[in-house]
């Protein structure tokens, strides 16, 4: 069949049809994943074309996978955090969905509340098991979308479930008819694709998805998941880790147009925000994500950062409201007890603090020099120093200017009286034996103690 394609312009040839391999024993890729090393990258040289939507958009699973990762939350919690989420996805709407549990009590109020407040940004969507009874529920909710885990490894399909794959096709496509029969849309969550046999069972499975779909005339979504974090992105890498080689199957030989399908990553080898932005340059319109990335094991993609991606990568905010970072940053350490690792990139305490004093010396000549990017107007947090021995002149009169408001003919210099004396007053301290960087507090009782007209803007 020869059709042309809308993004390329181009007469495109596609004369193979995949159907199902069924195996009687299973492909565990043994060569790229033996268990007992690292796991192996593979290369084919097969390099595809970038393909990026024409839309492209940001989903949440905060309050299912992430909820899966730690304590829960109650249900007033998850309604303020949807709330900044709504902010933060802006008018368009860029945080398009967000996903729940219905399973508890506790979980459907919150549903219940969430959708009363009748944001159309991000719609509430849900996850079930493949059970009549959850899809039942879910439709008297009101629910239009829920996810349905769909193994597709042999690792999930002999291992897990003890089936053939062509058990495990006949099972999933019962389970969406029900969706189906149920007036709901379904996300077709396939588990563990960077170990499946993607032209032996992914690709035939999503044709046959299809034909359901065509049928119904119900869409079908479907959610890559690299459960596992083993997907790359490096060019002329082989299936199955290659996630622009996934996309592009999907995309070209299932024929799941953009905006039906979605990458969900995991971070286990650093590589979940760099393959969530590939997802999207290779054909996917939506990536997955949870807040400050709160998952299984070591997380899933963080939404704040597919935020700076998707600016990055379209030129503009699109009308994110990106100072709302800050607050759900806030609103994790104070209402809900959670320690966000100092370093982590737009929310921890240390993303923008130097310790170095000849880094403080170019903030203050210059916040351009050190600072990633405006992170006042943009994330609404100032750079920030912290005080030790290594500070320097510079690091303390930045922190006095900073921490006492101090400006324009106020503000005070490395050359200061003042600043100096501070300095003796802190390397005599770390003379005797200090080595922890000093406190705000411990710097303001300083201050207090031998330079009393500090306070206010009188130096």
């Amino acid at each position: 069949m020869i059709e042309k394609n809308k993004h390329t312009n181009l007469l495109e040839q596609s004369q193979y049809k995949y159907s199902l391999q069924d195996v009687d024993e299973p492909n565990l890729y043994r060569e790229i994943y033996p268990y007992d090393e690292v796991p192996k990258v593979a290369f084919n040289h097969r390099r595809v074309p970038l393909c990026m939507p024409d839309d492209i958009w940001i989903t949440d699973t905060t309050f299912r996978d992430g909820q899966q990762s730690r304590a829960p939350y109650t249900a007033s919690q998850i309604v303020e955090l949807y709330k900044m989420i709504h902010r933060l996805g802006g008018p368009k709407g860029i945080v398009r969905q967000s996903e729940f549990f219905v399973y508890t009590k506790k979980d459907r109020d919150a549903v219940y509340k969430c959708m009363d407040l009748g944001y159309e940004f991000p719609e509430v969507t849900t996850w079930i098991r493949a059970k009549k009874e959850d899809f039942a529920l879910v439709r008297d909710i009101g629910i239009k979308e829920t996810g349905i885990l769909v193994s597709c490894s042999d690792y999930h399909i002999f291992k897990k479930l003890g089936l053939s794959r062509r058990e495990a096709l006949d099972h999933y496509l019962g389970v969406v008819k029900r969706a189906f029969d149920a007036g709901i849309r379904p996300r077709c969550h396939l588990e563990d694709i960077t170990r499946a046999d993607f032209y032996g069972f992914v690709v035939p499975f999503v044709n046959a998805l299809h034909e359901l779909s065509d049928e119904a005339n119900i869409p079908v979504k479907i959610r890559m998941c690299d459960t596992m974090g083993y997907g790359v992105s490096y060019p002329g890498v082989a299936l199955p880790r290659s996630v622009p080689g996934i996309v592009y199957g999907l995309h070209h030989y299932a024929n799941v147009p953009s905006d039906m399908l979605e990458w969900h990553g995991h971070n286990d080898f650093y590589h979940g925000v760099t393959n969530a932005v590939n997802a999207w340059l290779y054909g996917a319109s939506a990536v997955n994500c949870s807040l400050l990335g709160i998952g299984e094991r070591t997380g899933n993609i963080p939404l704040e950062a597919m935020i700076m991606e998707y600016a990055a990568i379209r030129g503009t905010l699109d009308g994110m409201d990106t100072t709302v970072i800050t607050e759900i940053a806030e609103y994790f350490e104070k209402e809900l007890g959670y320690e966000i690792p100092p370093m982590t990139p737009f929310v921890g305490s240390a993303f923008n603090l130097t310790r170095a004093g000849i880094h403080a010396d170019g903030l203050m000549k210059d916040m351009e020099i050190y600072n990633i990017f405006d992170t006042d107007k943009i994330l609404n947090r100032s750079p920030e120093v912290a005080i030790s021995n290594t500070s320097g002149l510079a690091g303390i009169a930045y922190w006095v200017n900073k921490h006492l408001e101090l400006s324009g003919d106020d503000a005070v210099t490395k050359q200061s009286p003042i600043v100096v004396k501070i300095k003796e007053e802190i390397d005599r301290l770390y003379d005797d034996g200090r080595t922890t960087v000093m406190g705000n507090d411990e710097l303001m009782q300083i201050i207090d103690f031998y330079y009393p007209r500090l306070k206010g803007t009188e130096i």
